[in-house]
């Protein structure tokens, strides 16, 4: 009788698990996305396709980037090298949380790499979201503050990040082991880093290309010996070639201050109150601008603190203390507390107060004052900057935005209607063409539908500075 072991078949051995389809990694991944549980199993992960996920991820980040960009923009290559700090954090904590699970690829618990992979093409289907809302919204001027505030905007902006990073956590949290205080920990390590990497504003992949502006390159400034030396020496070569005062005159010096390089509305702003004080106003020749752009750098110096003291000293030793006015116009974004923001990465640049400027002014022994603001909340500068000589006007009030300060905006709705269009051509007061920017700005506000209210442009004139704007007005009507 023979053995039954010889005629029965050997048991087969199991068949190997086989790599799921792209398909179904992001239907998986898509799941996650929506704080859905995923099901893992046939998610069998392999280097080749954790290698397309995360090309994929990069692609559609570098096409979102752009998309948010309107108008014409230049790649910037470098961009690509950074940024990378979470995505390796997450496929660290991806091994910490299983590191010492047996669990095989394909069944209902992830190993490490499963993980990681599935992470990848959870961002892909949060990155495709977020195209498909935010991109159209933004090109139509919706995510703006013009629209929605400077909070409403900042809030627009962040629900995306908060989004992203929930989904993130609570896959991290389903397929990872170990105590909750050993998960919550990495989780929170990796959402610390995320957040850190988007709000420090790192290189970007894409920068607008301003027309007419090639020269200028792409990329963010870079920080060398020879700018530095040559930013020395344009502050110098501005300042000397502001023309002196003339006796028996009422000059007027102009400084433009725009500090906030990410929007270049602050930068056409600057040139155009620049252009109507030479033009009306007889400051041609004595009339300096301080920009934080990337086109101006070899123009213009830059707008720091210390450059704007070195202006106002600079100026108070050309002009007739007594006789002449100096016109300072700030244009950036505004805070509640009054601060002027300023940013010009890399450079590490000091944001502007009221009572920075009034010191600056009353060392220099500016006695005729004129302070523009155009930013928002920036009517907490009238009381800290008025006096008998001094005549200060802003775009909001203290506790309202200001508009038109957003990427889709020719112009500040205040810096377009008190200067573009009054003091351009119809009056010569200050105060008259701050009054109908009032009211126009009113009604351009209501037809935008800013819907945080009126933003309440504000004006304090002292009863000295009125008398001596009288006088610069007969002068120039005299001249024409």
């Amino acid at each position: 009788m023979n053995d039954i072991s010889e005629t029965m078949p050997a048991p087969s051995a199991p068949m190997p698990a086989r790599a799921a389809s792209l398909g179904l990694w992001l239907q998986q991944g898509a799941r996650s996305a929506f704080f859905l549980r995923p099901d893992w199993r046939g998610l069998v992960p392999t280097p080749a396709l954790l290698a397309i996920l995360v090309l994929a991820g990069l692609s559609l980040v570098v096409l979102i980037e752009r998309l948010q960009i309107v108008g014409p923009a230049r790649f910037y290559w470098p961009g690509l090298m950074a940024g990378w700090m979470p995505t390796v954090a997450t496929a660290w904590v991806c091994w910490l949380l299983v590191r010492s699970d047996g669990n095989e690829p394909g069944t209902r618990a992830p190993n490490a790499m499963a993980l990681f992979t599935l992470q990848a093409a959870q961002m892909i289907a949060l990155w495709l979201l977020i195209a498909l809302l935010q991109v159209p919204l933004l090109h139509a001027g919706w995510l703006g503050p013009e629209t929605l505030g400077r909070r409403g905007a900042t809030v627009a902006w962040a629900v995306p990040l908060v989004w992203s990073l929930a989904a993130l956590a609570l896959l991290l949290w389903r397929g990872g082991h170990g105590s909750p205080a050993l998960r919550g920990g990495a989780i929170a390590l990796v959402c610390a880093l995320n957040i850190v990497s988007t709000w420090a504003d790192p290189m970007r992949l894409w920068y607008a290309d301003e027309p007419g502006n090639a020269a200028a390159g792409a990329g963010p400034m870079r920080l060398t010996q020879e700018l530095f030396e040559d930013q020395a020496a344009t502050l110098d070569l501005r300042l000397a070639a502001t023309l002196p005062q003339r006796p028996g005159v009422v000059d007027v010096y102009a400084l433009t201050f725009a500090p906030y390089a990410d929007e270049d509305v602050f930068l056409r702003e600057s040139r155009m109150v620049a252009g109507v004080m030479a033009e009306r106003f007889d400051a041609k020749g004595r009339t300096v601008q301080l920009i934080n752009h990337r086109s101006t750098q070899r123009e213009w110096p830059w707008a720091t603190t210390l450059n704007l003291q070195r202006a106002i000293e600079h100026l108070a030793r050309r002009m007739d203390r007594e006789e002449d006015i100096l016109f300072i116009h700030l244009t950036s974004h505004g805070a509640h507390s009054g601060s002027l923001a300023s940013s010009f990465w890399p450079l590490t640049t000091e944001a502007l107060t009221p009572s920075m400027l009034k010191a600056m002014l009353d060392v220099a022994g500016i006695r005729h004052r004129i302070v523009s603001v155009s930013a928002c909340y920036s009517g907490s500068w009238i009381e800290p900057l008025a006096g008998e000589n001094t005549l200060v006007m802003t775009a909001a009030d203290a506790e309202h935005t200001s508009y038109g300060c957003g990427r889709g905006s020719e112009l500040t709705y205040f810096g377009r209607a008190v200067f573009d269009e009054q003091l351009r051509s119809k009056t010569l007061s200050f105060e008259a063409a701050h009054a109908q920017a009032r009211l126009v700005i009113e009604q351009r506000e209501k037809q935008a539908g800013k819907n945080d209210g009126y933003s309440n442009p504000q004006i304090k004139v002292g009863e000295g500075m009125r008398r001596q704007l009288q006088r610069l007005e007969a002068q120039r009507a005299a001249a024409r």
